[in-house]
């Protein structure tokens, strides 16, 4: 899904090289300034504390667009990740980074057309203990249909299997924050601690 050439007008413009500055047009060779930028993915189960951090994290991380996956959910459930992509990659022209909060996997954002418009992608697991998830789960209005016993046992095996393969299946290897005994900002304050360290000093500059 290329862009369309401000030199030549075709649609050619792909990041051939994967560089974070520049996209090149394959037919006329025009090199155009873009800001390929890392893009962050707070991930977890159903119940770890995924929706209840991101008004902590907005205002923790005022340089970055902190959004819930869901929101794009009932519009374009089936180019989820394209969507998500693409909405990131317009922000990064504004000099900005993207925070996407909700259950996502590597194989769904690795496998778009539009990857090479992203940098690198950091996942972060979100995870509590078997118990509090039961609870929370249980605890969520009948309408969300997150009590059952097949609910919570799935995402008792998801939880663990997000464990076992953080280091294995993700790259860079995910890491985990537990929110078992933590509030939502407590959480949010280590989630914005993590992203501030993986970007370190990097300034970036609007397209214009």
């Amino acid at each position: 899904m290329p862009e369309v050439c401000p030199q030549c007008g075709a649609y050619a413009l792909r990041n051939i090289a994967r560089d974070p500055a520049v996209m090149t047009c394959t037919e006329c060779g025009a090199q155009v300034p873009t800001n390929i930028l890392p893009l962050f993915i707070v991930t977890g189960t159903s119940g770890a504390g995924k929706t209840s951090i991101i008004p902590f994290l907005r205002r923790l991380l005022p340089e970055c667009l902190v959004f819930d996956k869901d929101l794009l959910g009932s519009t374009c459930y089936d180019h989820m990740a394209t969507s998500w992509l693409l909405l990131a990659y317009g922000i990064a022209q504004g000099g900005r980074h993207t925070i996407i909060c909700g259950t996502m996997m590597p194989q769904e954002v690795e496998q778009c057309e539009v990857r090479d418009r992203i940098g690198p992608i950091h996942f972060l697991n979100l995870h509590c203990n078997d118990v509090v998830r039961e609870q929370r789960l249980r605890a969520r209005p009948a309408w969300r249909k997150s009590s059952s016993n097949e609910f919570i046992e799935e995402h008792r095996r998801f939880a663990h299997w997000l464990l076992e393969h953080a280091a294995t299946d993700y790259n860079p290897p995910m890491p985990t924050i537990d929110t078992s005994d933590t509030t939502p900002e407590q959480s949010a304050q280590e989630i914005a601690l993590w992203v501030r360290e993986v970007l370190g000093n990097q300034m970036v500059v609007p397209i214009v």
